[in-house]
């Protein structure tokens, strides 16, 4: 169903006076919603068509298209690209958005969930209110923002990964910024980030874990290699590496901090390739209770 805008719904809004000024100027025949948010973008007034969008919130319609490839896309429903989509700007749905093959962009917003199958390049930061999966890789310029993310290949970031649930990738994960996840972190190879790893649930790596300040888990670590920060390292149940962990100068290892003492032997153990020197709490596999 078509939805129609008024002057009087869009004062009350307290919109730009420049914006207020085009859209007196520019009335459509039935103030069609999706309309005046294609006009904008077409006169190049992008961030009024965003701010439109989010005044008035998401429709039901849908876009369906082999291909597609704009310079920006402001749409209030559903896109579905059969195969690839390429926008060098903003792209912006109020719902989900599904491509068939890759999706290039140079800013990503998804009220919902976000699909490709192919790879997601994304210059700017990438939001989404729902899920992002990628057959491929997913590679964002700036943050990344979204309910869950899942990359066939390499998740990369070029600043804060913010999740409220999990991340997953077939090989590594790399953060510019922290890496914030209310649920657990799992990639095939290595994960590394800049800023600080916190998570919800608990971390598995194929390979190395490392990040540029404290790693913290309310569960486990688990990692085939190595797990170092440059400041602590806390898992609120047992830390496994298959090479060395190591804190930062002055630093502590602490493992089992959710768990009863009495139970650190079978749930806080800890297992690397030699006993950290910073390790203050937890069961070292090969001596008994860290402290």
């Amino acid at each position: 169903m078509d939805m129609e805008l008024s002057q009087n719904f869009l004062r009350a809004k307290s919109p730009c006076a420049a914006g207020f000024r085009w859209f007196v100027r520019n009335r459509h025949d039935g103030n069609d919603y999706q309309r005046v948010l294609d006009a904008l973008v077409g006169d190049g007034r992008i961030e009024d068509a965003r701010w439109l969008m989010h005044q008035f919130g998401p429709t039901d319609a849908v876009l369906e298209v082999e291909h597609l490839e704009a310079e920006a896309l402001v749409f209030a429903g559903s896109v579905v690209v059969h195969g690839e989509l390429r926008v060098p700007g903003l792209l912006a749905v109020g719902r989900s958005l599904q491509a068939g093959a890759g999706i290039h962009a140079g800013r990503i917003e998804a009220g919902q969930d976000l699909h490709s199958g192919g790879a997601i390049f994304c210059a700017g930061p990438l939001q989404a209110g729902g899920r992002v999966r990628a057959a491929w890789s997913v590679e964002v310029g700036e943050g990344l923002g979204a309910s869950d993310v899942r990359a066939g290949w390499e998740l990369r970031c070029g600043a804060d990964l913010r999740l409220e649930g999990s991340a997953q990738a077939g090989q590594d994960i790399e953060v510019e910024g922290s890496i914030h996840c209310g649920k657990g972190l799992r990639a095939g190879a290595s994960i590394r980030a800049r800023g600080p790893i916190r998570l919800g649930h608990g971390l598995h790596a194929g390979a190395d874990v490392q990040s540029g300040n404290h790693i913290e888990a309310e569960w486990g670590l688990r990692a085939q290699g190595d797990i170092r920060a440059a400041c602590s390292i806390r898992a609120g149940e047992t830390l496994h590496a298959g090479g060395e962990i190591e804190a930062g100068p002055g630093y502590g290892i602490y493992a089992g901090l959710n768990v009863q003492r009495d139970a650190w032997p079978s749930c806080a153990w800890v297992h690397a390739a030699r006993r950290p020197p910073s390790l203050l709490s937890g069961w070292w596999e090969g001596g008994g209770a860290a402290a």
